[in-house]
């Protein structure tokens, strides 16, 4: 039996009775293709509708709604109710005010945008529209619809590929930069010691030369993180239990940093499935985003770190070719620190960039480009005052296994 939702009646049913066949049975519409005429029952119309893997919204030209399939309610998360057809669509989108300027439009604009793209303010996704009218045979127009697609999670994997060539690009220059710096500077620390060993009764002297010894050395490791930074991951991939992942994290992040007064919530939801990753590589992930949870805490407040499983969001939970979802682990890191300014959360995982008086800049970057490597995403939600999550989403089997 059809579901409840696909036997929402159109506008116009309201309005006035379908037409009936001569023996009171289904109602039938006329379908016009070229020259033929075909007698379609109704029912088709309504399932074409609401099968639909895009959003239609279709209104009447005094604005009433006439149309509104179950993809339209979920891109727009909205809860689908029968009673919205009929109601004039500004007051069924109120939360939406981009879409009803898009449909204010439709009746008096002379060109209608096809293809075009909107970002809605009320949840963040983007989606990419048509907007037509509906004209009768004499070329009345009656009305307008509204074609769209959720382009959230392409518009996200765009964005991914354009941060990659300018990271890439970057990490060629700071590469050859980076080159042409450890070698000088490993002749300075070497050069600074022989000469500390030349003059062992001066305490002024010794203190300058083990300054330049401790800076050249600080110099060089920023050297070699760049050159770790640029290099590309290569995974050693096993069957790994991002359990003992993060068990081993939270131990060597208290010994690089201090913990203090810091209570730590480790939640693992039960029966984790292990995922097919480096090890090694991942708890370097873990550990640095658990140290800088740990620096920003200042010895103090909560660190709380829950791992669930899920699955990968895509259209309609489905691939394109009608797959199933595919089964990820969601590790969550977050802190009731001080929290990051919005402007700042948008570059934290640039190269070079910091906030710290000591740092290359760099960790975050390698993180994000393990977690790349690993099919995997990572998001970061802050506000000042209000502490920071990061939130690391990892297929429990990537790509990078096709090709072993």
């Amino acid at each position: 039996m059809p579901s409840p939702k696909k036997t929402r009646p159109y506008a116009h049913e309201r309005a006035a009775p379908a037409h009936q066949g001569s023996g009171g049975g289904a109602a039938v519409r006329t379908a016009v293709v070229g020259r033929r005429v075909a007698h379609v029952d109704d029912g088709f119309f309504r399932e074409l509708v609401w099968s639909m893997r895009n959003g239609v919204l279709a209104v009447t030209r005094e604005g009433a709604v006439a149309v509104m399939n179950d993809e339209a309610y979920r891109i727009f998360a909205l809860e689908p109710d029968p009673n919205d057809i009929g109601r004039h669509y500004t007051d069924v989108l109120r939360s939406h005010p981009d879409v009803v300027r898009v449909l204010s439009g439709a009746f008096e604009l002379n060109h209608l945008p096809n293809r075009a793209e909107l970002r809605l303010k009320a949840t963040g996704k983007v989606i990419g529209y048509t907007l037509s009218l509906v004209r009768q045979e004499s070329g009345t127009v009656t009305g307008a619809t509204l074609f769209f697609k959720d382009l959230t999670r392409v518009e996200q994997l765009e964005e991914r590929e354009r941060l990659r060539d300018r990271l890439a690009t970057l990490g060629e220059m700071a590469a050859a930069i980076a080159h042409e710096l450890k070698n000088p500077l490993a002749g300075i620390e070497v050069m600074a010691g022989l000469l500390r060993r030349k003059i062992p009764d001066s305490p002024d002297a010794q203190s300058i030369l083990t300054d330049i010894i401790n800076e050249a050395k600080m110099a060089n490791a920023t050297v070699v993180e760049v050159l770790d930074y640029v290099r590309p991951v290569r995974l050693e991939t096993e069957r790994t239990s991002i359990a003992d992942v993060l068990h081993d994290s939270v131990t060597m992040a208290e010994s690089k940093a201090r913990r203090g007064d810091v209570a730590v919530d480790l939640q693992v939801a039960r029966d984790l499935v292990p995922i097919q990753g480096d090890r090694h590589q991942l708890c370097q992930v873990f550990t640095n985003l658990i140290i800088n949870a740990f620096e920003a805490l200042e010895g103090r407040g909560s660190l709380a770190i829950h791992v669930d499983q899920g699955l990968a969001e895509d259209d309609h939970g489905q691939h394109g070719d009608g797959t199933a979802p595919v089964p990820t682990l969601i590790v969550q890191i977050a802190d009731d620190g001080p929290g990051v300014p919005a402007d700042m959360a948008d570059r934290i995982f640039n190269p070079f960039f910091t906030t710290k008086a000591q740092g290359s800049g760099l960790g975050l970057a390698i993180v994000r480009k393990i977690i790349d490597a690993h099919d995997g995403r990572i998001d970061v939600s802050s506000a000042p005052g209000r502490g920071t999550r990061f939130t690391v989403t990892l297929p429990v089997s990537g790509g990078h296994d096709w090709f072993q």
